[in-house]
């Protein structure tokens, strides 16, 4: 029996030295398991969708990754490269930069272009806010403005910050958000039991590299 946290996790790798044998093992497992989708680097979403033809996993990819201080040109062109490629679901960094400036609007503008981009070639877009390098009332700023814009998630973390997912944001997350957006936790989930801790306080999405070894930790009642 499968673990039922397989359908909560976008299998990931997100390395710099990622491999065609790398996606092809990422591909191989979640067809396995029964993962929710395939998380590849952009360069690799072509490939991905030739190994998951005729599956029901989703394939996802990232922009404006890992730092999100591209430019909103750059970001828009990456989406629709990787869309144009397969990709049904855009990982998208906003501009921390931008918040940390007080530059809300900014952010705002940009996240509204690219959830619009995305929700016109039909896919979903889940915008990473890299909680750990934000306060408390930055969070709280991100979740309310890109609420009003109709994101289909709201994600803690890319995974290269300092710190990744907490119990704490995705609680905050959820205290700022209406019930239709989904929040993805990812970064350093390792374990079944904080994957499961997670899922309790919000998340209805998981991003892992650890996969594999979760769903084999978790006992199926």
């Amino acid at each position: 029996m499968m673990s039922v946290l397989a359908k909560y996790i976008d299998h990931t790798i997100l390395k710099a030295t990622t491999t065609e044998q790398d996606v092809v093992v990422l591909c191989n497992e979640a067809i396995a398991y029964g993962f929710a989708a395939v998380c590849v680097p952009p360069v690799y979403v072509d490939y991905a969708r030739k190994l998951l033809a005729g599956t029901a996993i989703k394939i996802a990819t990232v922009a404006g990754f890992p730092l999100g201080y591209c430019s909103l040109p750059t970001k828009l062109a990456e989406i629709e490269d990787a869309m144009t490629h397969g990709a049904t679901e855009i990982d998208l960094v906003h501009n921390i930069a931008a918040i940390k400036n007080n530059h809300l609007e900014y952010a705002v503008a940009e996240v509204k272009a690219c959830t619009q981009l995305v929700h016109n070639k039909g896919g979903i877009i889940k915008i990473i806010i890299e909680s750990g390098v934000l306060t408390d009332a930055e969070i709280i700023s991100c979740c309310k403005a890109y609420a009003s814009l109709n994101v289909d998630f709201i994600k803690t973390s890319t995974g290269f910050a300092e710190k990744g997912a907490s119990i704490q944001a995705v609680q905050l997350i959820k205290q700022n958000i209406p019930a239709n957006i989904g929040i993805k936790a990812s970064g350093g989930i390792k374990t079944a039991s904080f994957a499961k801790e997670l899922i309790a306080a919000g998340a209805t999405r998981l991003g892992c590299s650890a996969s594999v070894a979760i769903v084999k930790e978790d006992k199926p009642a």
